[in-house]
């Protein structure tokens, strides 16, 4: 029998994207299946739309918005199944894009988490830049993709029709082990949202298990769903979250030094938004920073476990991602690893 899967949709005031991708989802071709709505409080019509439309799929109702992050686990602790799928309300996905990665996934009992190959909505010739395929960090604790470096965005030409291991798999299709999952407690609920999944596939990572790209399936993320790029506060949570992961899950010297470098590629950064005139950005970065020295004893205590260092897991560059792509001209993934 087919393992059973759970595609959790987390929803706040998202009914366009219920009553746009939902219809995909619904039509997907895997038996064993169960497709769960988790609304985050929603003020617009969400609910209703859902009972009219859909009165089979469950609803789990939230008494607020708990962000990505916690919305996702006061969710999962009401499902059972043998695999979650935290799938965003922008994507569509064709009929066939679970049984591959669910094949995959049983094939290795050390794979806890994987993702799809994450291409464009709106143009699906193209990856997307929150996942493409397959997510990996550099030596200083900057993320990209197999696809994506920053805001360059490549075609898909099958260059990456390889299913392999990567670092991290992206929240907008991810695909866990529920008993991984419970393993590690799930979400980081004071990350809230963004990089959250990166922080959960790095505590599953240093206890052992591996996190991959299947490539022979693939879903069409829109993007910019929640919070667009050009959103201050999408910054604050990047620039706050990275420096909150590297502190839990790098041993304790190598967190030290590689933060302090961090915390001086962040006010290149910070200039740089400051000459530009995009002050709303700048004063995102104090507020991360100042958020990230307020929690510092707090995120100190999640530090579990044996952590290992950065260059011994699956998916992370020795280099710079940042001196690769701006002094070296290295836009693609291929010219880098």
């Amino acid at each position: 029998m087919e393992p059973s899967v759970a595609v959790v949709i987390l929803n706040w005031n998202g009914q366009t994207f219920l009553e746009r991708f939902l219809p995909s989802v619904v039509k997907t071709a895997y038996n064993n299946l169960q497709i769960i709505v988790a609304d985050n409080a929603s003020t617009d019509h969400s609910i209703a739309f859902l009972a009219q439309h859909y009165p089979a799929i469950k609803v789990i109702v939230n008494d607020k918005n708990y962000g990505f992050a916690e919305g996702y686990n006061k969710a999962l602790t009401k499902i059972e199944a043998d695999y979650f799928v935290l799938l965003n309300s922008d994507v569509e996905v064709p009929s066939n894009w679970i049984e591959p990665v669910i094949a995959l996934m049983q094939s290795d009992v050390t794979i806890a988490a994987a993702q799809p190959k994450i291409k464009w909505q709106q143009n699906k010739s193209m990856f997307e830049y929150a996942g493409a395929a397959g997510g990996f960090i550099d030596n200083y604790g900057f993320t990209f993709c197999r696809g994506r470096i920053f805001d360059e965005v490549e075609t898909d030409q099958q260059q990456y029709n390889s299913n392999m291991p990567v670092f991290w798999a992206s929240g907008a299709a991810l695909f866990i082990k529920s008993k991984a999952w419970k393993e590690v407690g799930g979400l980081d609920a004071d990350l809230f949202a963004h990089m959250e999944e990166i922080d959960l596939c790095w505590r599953l990572k240093n206890k052992g298990y591996q996190v991959v790209c299947c490539a022979d399936a693939e879903v069409y993320h829109l993007g910019g769903g929640t919070l667009n790029a050009g959103s201050p506060f999408k910054n604050y949570l990047n620039f706050r979250n990275n420096l909150i992961i590297m502190q839990k899950n790098l041993p304790f010297g190598e967190a030290c030094i590689k933060i302090f470098i961090r915390l001086w590629f962040d006010l290149a950064a910070w200039f740089q938004f400051a000459l530009k005139g995009n002050f709303a950005f700048a004063f995102s970065i104090n507020k991360a920073h100042a958020h990230f020295f307020g929690a510092f004893f707090k995120t100190a205590k999640k530090r579990k476990g044996v952590l290992k260092p950065l260059n011994t897991h699956q998916g992370a560059f020795k280099g710079s991602i940042v001196f690769k792509y701006f002094l070296g001209a290295k836009k693609w993934f291929s010219e880098i690893v």
